[in-house]
């Protein structure tokens, strides 16, 4: 089988876009092919949670992201047309030395969309539009790609990041089981609306026959994005006359304060989770893997940490010469964590738990994978397998230390770190808050991979899994 590219990415979401990213930072070949002319258009995925904050500041995007964005506003409930109380959506945190990232950061996902893609081509990368796949066939050394239009395309992996109704799932026979969160139909906008203070996230409670209207302003824009429920079996007319109707309906606005519609799209809240996450050279990432609730914005921030972690195993496949069976380790590391996410979102959906620590994503790890060794013999709280904590240390910012495509070596407190070579930068120091003395060897996606007292079995872990 020929070969045009190292990686075929179906999808320019959020999660193509991401792993398009982290490839070229690798100098891996990558194409990301998108069947539509253009990116998704809608502000859906607006929010970005602290841990993907982590992950954009390392790829290179975070400045962007946050001149795009800002903080969400304070909720507003409104009854018979007057402010009746504020309601907090979050619990508020403060922004600490390990956690500088507190909240989460509003962004239009179509902002998003236009900032990964602009950070892509910077390094390189490239999105081809009008590209829909309509088959695939893969052997031993790699896979071929067929599209309704244009040539095929041969790569040694596929991504399928090409969204919950995935064509590349659907031609691979992976079944996806899950449950429909809410079955009544609500309807997403974004709108230009006259009348409204962009301070607050604007909420009407349901009345009599109706569901509940919400309009939050979109920072960044001008824009404010609108959601409304509506009773089972409604189908929500979805031009600037129904929008204007539903508007007029639930709260004291008059139909004319709706001044445009950008965009408009409804669902059913579903989850739903794929049997698997892989068949042979072909990977799921991203809503193609797992489907949320929107409820506390989990799915785009589950979906790039799909990419975040698929991306340098990628890397070390194809530059490194690091063993093909560390791509076992992607679906071993992120089902159980897109299995736990969902119930989160589906227990925010359903009112049974607030959007609180957990909704950051700043505890998930991965403390059973196949790739975590914790080898002291009295452990701390920060054990292998959980995220990095930032820090600083010596003058040193512990964020900027990991930030690139490497791994990197912490050597604590007394702890003698080993010469790794140039390729695994060794920063030295006491230990900062959320660490303890000792050595940790923390991966490309942030994650300490191992943890010793001494280095007696460093080398045979970054041999098996991290360097050339």
């Amino acid at each position: 089988m020929g070969r045009d590219t190292d990686v075929l990415v179906v999808g320019a979401g959020p999660t193509g876009l991401a792993l398009g990213i982290d490839l070229a930072r690798r100098g891996v070949p990558a194409l990301v092919v998108e069947r539509a002319q253009a990116l998704f258009p809608g502000s859906r995925g607006k929010g970005i949670q602290p841990r993907t904050m982590e992950v954009f500041d390392d790829l290179g995007v975070l400045d962007a992201i946050r001149a795009a964005g800002g903080t969400y506003p304070v909720g507003m409930i409104w009854q018979d047309g007057r402010r009746a109380g504020e309601h907090r959506m979050f619990d508020a945190v403060e922004p600490s030395e390990d956690a500088p990232y507190n909240e989460p950061w509003m962004v239009p996902q179509w902002r998003t969309q236009q900032i990964l893609r602009e950070r892509l081509e910077e390094l390189g990368g490239e999105v081809a539009f009008g590209r829909e796949v309509v088959a695939l066939t893969q052997d031993e050394g790699g896979v071929r790609a067929e599209f309704a239009s244009g040539e095929a395309v041969t790569a040694r992996y596929v991504v399928a990041a090409d969204g919950g109704r995935s064509t590349v799932r659907g031609l691979l026979g992976i079944g996806m089981a899950g449950e429909t969160v809410d079955p009544h139909p609500t309807l997403v906008a974004d709108v230009r609306i006259s009348g409204l203070d962009r301070d607050n996230w604007h909420v009407f409670p349901p009345g009599e026959g109706d569901g509940f209207l919400a309009i939050c302003p979109l920072a960044g824009t001008e824009d404010f994005q609108l959601v409304a429920q509506f009773p089972e079996g409604t189908a929500p007319d979805l031009s600037l006359e129904g929008i204007r109707k539903v508007v007029a309906a639930r709260s004291h606005l008059a139909p004319g304060s709706v001044t445009e519609v950008r965009w408009a799209s409804d669902f059913r809240p579903r989850a739903a989770l794929a049997d698997r996450f892989r068949s042979g050279r072909v990977y799921l990432a991203g809503d193609a893997a797992h489907v949320h609730s929107p409820a506390g914005g989990q799915g785009l921030n589950t979906s790039v940490q799909d990419a975040y972690n698929l991306g340098w195993k990628l890397g070390a496949v194809l530059r490194d010469g690091a063993d093909a069976a560390l791509l076992d380790s992607y679906e071993q590391e992120r089902r159980p964590v897109a299995a736990e996410v969902l119930g989160l979102s589906t227990r925010v959906h359903r009112g049974e738990t607030r959007r609180g620590g957990a909704t950051r994503q700043l505890g998930l790890g991965y403390r059973e994978s196949p790739l975590t060794r914790e080898t002291r013999t009295d452990p701390g709280t920060l054990r292998a397998g959980d995220r990095a904590p930032d820090g600083a240390m010596a003058g040193v910012r512990l964020f900027d230390a990991f930030r690139g495509p490497h791994w990197t070596l912490l050597a604590l407190g007394d702890a003698q770190a080993p010469d790794l070579g140039a390729r695994i930068p060794v920063v030295r120091g006491p230990a900062p808050g959320a660490y303890g003395p000792g050595l940790y060897l923390v991966r490309p996606d942030g994650y300490v991979g191992w943890a010793g007292d001494t280095a007696a079995g460093l080398p045979e872990y970054l041999d098996r899994f991290g360097r050339r």
